[in-house]
């Protein structure tokens, strides 16, 4: 029973299991407007790193819409690995592998053969997780990305210290609630400086359905 609340909390919302495939409701609803966004600033040729992969189901999404742009996808999670290749059996694309497990807190990620990427991807990523693991994705994406790569953050954020909307101030509390370590980042205030410690500047940020943002970043 411990077990389940703990992965009920970490995914924030309840997930049907087909075998060791999770299927995200959330993922479903938003996949196609992050598809829209990563088309319109990021690489959708070349070599993309997705962390935090989750369900997999993103990165099946955008490897299946942009068949130039092999995604090599993973997570820390065991189950979340689990979920991901078998999406990735079930998907046969050739454009798509996996499943890493890199955790972005180590200095090494254990993909650093394979660099330079021209992408790295991390969709709903930093407000379930603590400073330092916001921390070691931009030491990681200075590391790994090549010059002019693109980092495709995706999530709520809050704004020059503010929050965008009622719901997100709320879901801000529940977060930490949850975990005092988890929360809401604010773009222009965290985000942003931490980002260009690294050499990473953002370009882009688009507003995107239910109060999120799609931010995009380069590689100096």
């Amino acid at each position: 029973m411990a077990n389940e609340k703990s992965e009920k909390e970490l995914a924030l919302e309840i997930r049907t299991n087909i075998g060791a495939r999770m299927n995200s409701p959330s993922a479903q609803r938003n996949r196609d407007p992050i598809r829209d966004a990563f088309s319109k600033s990021m690489p959708t040729a070349g070599t993309a790193l997705e962390v935090a992969g989750g369900t997999g189901e993103h990165a099946v999404h955008l490897a299946r819409a942009f068949p130039e742009l092999h995604i090599y996808t993973g997570d820390p999670d065991e189950k979340a690995r689990a979920s991901i290749a078998s999406r990735i059996e079930e998907a046969g694309l050739e454009n798509l592998t996996g499943p890493h497990h890199i955790d972005v807190m180590i200095n090494n990620w254990g993909v650093e053969e394979q660099a330079p990427y021209d992408a790295i991807i991390a969709i709903n990523m930093i407000h379930i997780a603590p400073i330092e693991a916001v921390i070691g994705l931009m030491r990681g994406a200075d590391r790994l990305l090549e010059r002019g790569g693109k980092l495709f953050l995706y999530g709520p954020f809050r704004r020059d210290g503010e929050h965008t909307a009622p719901s997100n101030e709320a879901f801000d509390a529940d977060l930490k609630s949850r975990d005092e370590r988890w929360g809401v980042r604010d773009l222009e205030q965290e985000i942003v400086p931490l980002a260009q410690k690294n050499r990473i500047q953002l370009e882009d940020c688009i507003a995107m359905p239910a109060n999120n943002f799609s931010a995009i970043f380069g590689k100096t």
